[in-house]
């Protein structure tokens, strides 16, 4: 099991395009030590900040993105949930309108290391189900792609 003050890199930083949100399927340990699901979006400000939220709604607990797939409203001042529209401000996590006003989405603490987006102070769950690729004892054949 992973320490919680790690630090886990997510996703190049330039793979999030500027005033764009992407969702990540994550798992973490609870303190029982079972892994459980753990959906986040990691949201990139026009001014190049990046916040980080459990993606659910604190009103139902359905994700945010849940129905068209988006995270903001229209005029993409907020994030909002696709059920029933409540928004949320960008920076804070705090719900401004709907069902759950004056409640917080949940904060992961992202950091940009290297070039990389990384969520620090959670104890995620390493997926070792795929085999490295560049261990020795594998016998992988090599394939050379050369363009025309």
């Amino acid at each position: 099991m992973s320490q919680p003050n790690e630090v886990f890199v997510i996703c190049d930083a330039k793979s999030i395009g500027r005033g764009e949100a992407a969702p990540f399927s994550l798992s973490r340990y609870c303190e029982d030590g079972a892994s459980r699901p753990f959906p986040i979006v990691v949201v990139r400000t026009h001014g190049d900040g990046y916040f980080g939220y459990v993606n659910t709604c604190p009103h139902e607990g359905r994700w945010l993105n849940i129905g068209d797939g988006e995270f903001f409203t229209k005029d993409r001042a907020f994030l909002r949930c696709g059920r029933h529209g409540a928004r949320f401000e960008i920076e804070t996590g705090a719900c401004v309108e709907g069902e759950c006003k004056g409640k917080y989405l949940e904060r992961v603490s992202i950091e940009v290391l290297e070039g990389d987006v990384c969520v620090r102070g959670v104890a995620l769950v390493e997926d070792d189900s795929f085999p490295d690729p560049f261990d020795e004892g594998d016998e992988t054949m090599e394939i050379m792609i050369h363009p025309d």
